[in-house]
């Protein structure tokens, strides 16, 4: 009887503007896994984490590492070997996301510098979205500019990836499906037979839905006014939609949905501000029912999405029409399926893994180049 080869042990590395997530896998099973947050530079925690890996003894046993990318503009549309030439286009696209790109491409450069020889490959958060079709990737403004990289992208790509990997484990992949990845960063995915045919946020992560501190979508007017009216800066005005709007903005307290719960029957501006998410999360899947000509399944994610029973019920609340009806018993209870058993549409929650899609990926390149 053939002996099976021992499966590969690859890292798989999240970083975010001031975190680092990370997981090591044998194959499919998680074998250690954790994360650093608020600490000012993602690739300020990676000598921690082989450090780590070291003790643990996994460091000597990886044979890869895959990250988290969250940008592969218009051409790194599938999982590819970090290279030179890689590391310098992404560089290019700094300044399409200067919040994660930059922090990847550092722990990308720390990584060969610590670990050298070990292959590293780069998983784009945008390849999810590369079947969109052309109509829903125009901007409306001159069409000179989508020769430059102007069109929508799409984000958290890997997080939407798993939900359809577990959608399919469940026979429940077909048909007309809205990705709610509702967290501090935040979207919907419009999946039509498996593809993915629109979603909320476009050229850049700061636009579509409010999120913790970025605005989402503005009138261009807005923009501008803020720059006549008040003198803004490029440097100033990211920082202003970026940093400090979205649930922050409005409440002028908080970017956590917890904190803003905890407080809305005290504070009118909290309780405004939970409304409005509420509000632009249905618009989002109301938008998409049209896209898609119906639905047939809502799943929710990420922290809110995942966590939040309240914010759940409240976004279905006035989507009967779509039919929708959540089961109170078993969206408080946090079940996998909560909707009723009479729902047309079934509505699920589904807890994300994107270090298992890296790790996933990383592996499948890692074969593709054995072969």
């Amino acid at each position: 009887m053939p002996i099976s080869p021992e499966p590969a042990w690859v890292l798989a590395l999240n970083a975010g503007s001031s975190s680092l997530k990370f997981a090591v896998f044998a194959g499919s099973d998680r074998i250690l896994s954790g994360a650093t947050e608020r600490i000012g530079v993602a690739h300020a925690a990676l000598d921690g984490v082989l450090e780590q890996l070291d003790s643990a003894g996994a460091l000597t046993r990886l044979k890869a590492i895959g990250h988290r990318v969250v940008h592969g503009g218009a051409h790194h549309v599938t999982p590819c070997l970090v290279t030179r030439e890689i590391v310098s286009d992404l560089k290019k696209l700094t300044a399409l996301d200067p919040d994660h790109l930059p922090s990847e491409i550092a722990v990308i450069e720390a990584v060969g510098r610590r670990v050298p020889g070990l292959p590293q490959i780069a998983c784009f958060d945008t390849a999810f979205h590369r079947t969109i079709p052309r109509v829903a990737r125009l901007l409306a403004i001159p069409r000179r500019y989508e020769k430059t990289g102007v069109r929508r992208y799409g984000f958290h790509g890997l997080s939407y990836t798993f939900l359809m990997h577990e959608l399919e484990r469940k026979s429940a992949a077909d048909g007309r499906i809205v990705l709610a990845h509702l967290g501090s960063g935040a979207s919907l995915a419009a999946v039509s037979d498996g593809r993915c045919v629109d979603t909320t946020m476009g050229f850049t992560p700061a636009s579509g839905i409010i999120m913790g501190t970025r605005s989402g979508d503005l009138d261009p007017g807005v923009i501008l006014h803020l720059i006549r009216s008040e003198h803004l800066s490029v440097e100033e005005l990211d920082d202003l939609l970026n940093r400090r709007s979205g649930l922050l903005g409005v409440s002028e307290t908080s970017a956590d949905m917890r904190d803003l719960l905890a407080r809305e029957t005290s504070d009118e501006t909290a309780a405004e501000t939970v409304e409005l998410f509420c509000h632009h999360v249905r618009k989002a899947i109301g938008a998409f029912a049209a896209v898609l000509g119906g639905l047939d399944t809502i799943v929710f994610s990420g922290g809110i999405g995942e966590r939040s029973p309240i914010i759940r019920a409240r976004i279905a609340r006035t989507l009967e029409h779509l039919g929708i009806r959540i089961d109170d018993a078993r969206n408080d209870a946090g079940a996998a399926i909560i909707s009723t058993d009479a729902s047309q549409t079934t509505v699920r929650v589904i807890a994300t893994d994107e270090e298992s899609i890296i790790a996933e990926e990383t592996i499948r390149v890692l074969k593709e180049r054995a072969s």
